[in-house]
């Protein structure tokens, strides 16, 4: 079931809201930067994802093939989420659910999760190890 959720970053200067359907499943990957960051996140269309306040204060990283909009807070360094284009797909947004400051623990628990092995960059193989992520 698809809900509105509302997000920010930690110092709350980039605000944002997005439609989710958290039992479409989440995801962890095992890339550099996911796991570094351990971003555990949903992915929702272009169109579901709302900046609210602070799109100023967000700055743009990209790495490796250059594909992904990494997204981060100017001052606080959190990223709330990150916008990509895939064949097949087209655009979407990765929300980092760690930033929705209204989802309920027992909602993310019980969200479906998948991994992907982006280290390898084998999107559709699950990691052989996915404790750390």
């Amino acid at each position: 079931m698809q809900k509105t959720y509302h997000g920010s970053c930690h110092c709350n200067a980039v605000r944002f809201e997005a439609d989710i359907d958290l039992g479409q499943g989440t995801s962890k990957c095992n890339c550099s930067s996911c796991a570094k960051g351990r971003f555990w996140k949903a992915f929702v269309g272009s169109d579901a994802l709302r900046v609210l306040a602070g799109n100023e204060s967000l700055t743009e990283y990209r790495f490796g093939s250059k594909t992904i909009a990494h997204f981060f807070c100017r001052t606080c360094g959190v990223k709330p989420f990150g916008r990509g284009e895939m064949e097949g797909t087209g655009p979407f947004y990765a929300i980092n659910l760690a930033c929705l400051d209204d989802l309920p623990v027992d909602e993310l628990l019980a969200a479906p999760l998948e991994y992907q092995d982006g280290r390898d960059d084998q999107w559709d193989r699950k990691p052989g190890e996915v404790r750390h992520l």
